[in-house]
């Protein structure tokens, strides 16, 4: 943390009088900030703006709003808070991320603030590269996040990046600050927290300032990348002329810079959204281009399509998909919720991403389709049929996703596997006897 402060005053460059916006949950590592900030705000006579964002989801959200305003209110800091009403029918935490960026940046015009300092950390950073390299990312996704980004009009600092999570309690402990836990950062249903409690201490356990060594993977990568875009930008007015992909020219490209190209497309799509986008899609879109076909498409997340056209190519974002559809299952299919099923030989994996049929007790052939009024299934290991709008619901899949959603029937329109959630008494164990093997990816 003494490192953090040495950042703030000596490297970031904030000058007498500046005003600082400052993200502020109420948990430890946003305290631990807050606090520091405010140290340097005696010295140097800065504004400092709490911007906290209360989500309406827990019983204690009206408490932590409460107890980071008493806070500011104790130390001189101006406090401005935003509720969220309501969310839609996207991913929640995407959705809830973008909201909370959104209003930070509308307090930072408010103030005509130069800085917005978040309080990410060390741990975070090994967490967020581990669960990208573990999921599939883009080159840019594999690096994390960076300590400074610069926007248009504002800087967003995390001086956090090289401070350990137990660094920062040992900061909290010895400045007596309170602050609040949310349980539902230890919840294991949750991927980032799995990775915080079981895997992080891991790589901990083998070298104790592994933080370090990943935010120097990170800062190294990012650097490589910021060179490849910029070799990039130099081809894509020839190659990417209006949005649209020029085959003959990209064809003359090595490859790495062909799948900077991609990646470059997806990112100006998806911004904010990044996440959605893995390797695989990226791999999709190159065999896309790549085609012999004259006329192909496929489709991505967030209804999303991309689309070769002889001897050009688009990603289009189309918000009138058609969300009905039903598909003849065949040895392999890319379906419009921009996931794939595929027929394989054999697997070791028996989740509910991978379903083992003995044809002989299903009608063949199968088909795949979205979900339909009044769906019901056998779930394996339950008496009787249960709604699908149900599994959705127990499973917290948004409205858009359930739409999109497959569902695998057999030729008698009987569920026999709904995909990455629920197997039916249809599925096979390794020990039982089946002839097809699918997996949902």
């Amino acid at each position: 943390m003494d490192n953090a402060y040495n950042y703030l005053v000596e490297e970031v460059g904030i000058k007498y009088g500046d005003s600082i916006v400052v993200g502020v949950s109420g948990g430890p590592d946003s305290m631990a900030l807050l606090h520091l900030l405010s140290r340097i705000k005696k010295s140097l006579d800065i504004q400092i703006i709490c911007a906290h964002v209360h989500h309406n989801l827990r019983k204690e959200s009206d408490e932590e709003k409460a107890f980071v305003e008493h806070f500011c209110a104790n130390y001189g800091i101006i406090f401005e808070w935003y509720k969220i009403k309501d969310y839609g029918d996207d991913n929640f935490h995407n959705e809830a991320r973008s909201i909370r960026y959104n209003y930070f940046s509308k307090i930072v015009k408010k103030y005509n603030a130069k800085y917005l300092f978040t309080a990410h950390h060390g741990d975070d950073l090994i967490e967020t590269i581990l669960m990208r390299i573990v999921r599939g990312s883009t080159l840019r996704g594999y690096s994390g996040f960076s300590k400074v980004v610069n926007m248009k009009d504002y800087v967003i600092i995390r001086p956090l990046i090289n401070v350990t999570k137990d660094e920062i309690y040992d900061y909290i402990k010895r400045h007596k600050i309170k602050y609040i836990t949310d349980n539902s950062n230890v919840m294991d249903v949750y991927t980032r927290n799995r990775f915080r409690k079981y895997i992080v201490p891991a790589f901990k356990k083998e070298e104790e300032k592994v933080h370090e060594k990943f935010y120097k993977f990170s800062k190294t990568l990012l650097e490589y990348n910021n060179y490849i875009d910029k070799e990039v930008q130099k081809k894509l007015k020839k190659i990417y002329p209006q949005n649209v992909l020029n085959i003959e020219e990209f064809n003359k490209e090595e490859y790495v810079i062909q799948m900077k190209i991609i990646y470059y497309i997806l990112e100006q799509i998806y911004q904010d959204d990044l996440m959605l986008i893995t390797d695989q899609h990226a791999k999709l879109v190159y065999n896309l281009i790549k085609s012999k076909r004259a006329n192909v498409k496929i489709y991505l997340p967030n209804n999303v399509r991309a689309i070769k056209s002889y001897d050009t190519f688009v990603v289009v974002q189309d918000k009138m998909i058609d969300n009905k559809y039903e598909i003849e299952l065949i040895n392999y299919m890319n379906l419009p919720n921009g996931r794939n099923i595929e027929v394989i030989s054999s697997s070791e994996m028996t989740n509910n991403y991978y379903c083992r049929l003995d044809t002989s007790e299903v009608m063949m052939p199968l088909h795949v389709r979205t979900r339909q009024n009044g769906d019901k299934m056998y779930v394996k290991g339950l008496l009787g049929r249960k709604k699908i709008n149900d599994i959705f619901i127990d499973e917290k899949i948004s409205t858009i996703e359930r739409d999109l959603w497959p569902v695998v029937v057999d030729s008698a329109g009987i569920i026999v596997w709904l995909p990455g959630l629920k197997k039916s008494k249809f599925d096979k164990s390794k020990n039982e006897k089946y002839d097809i093997i699918l997996k949902y990816y």
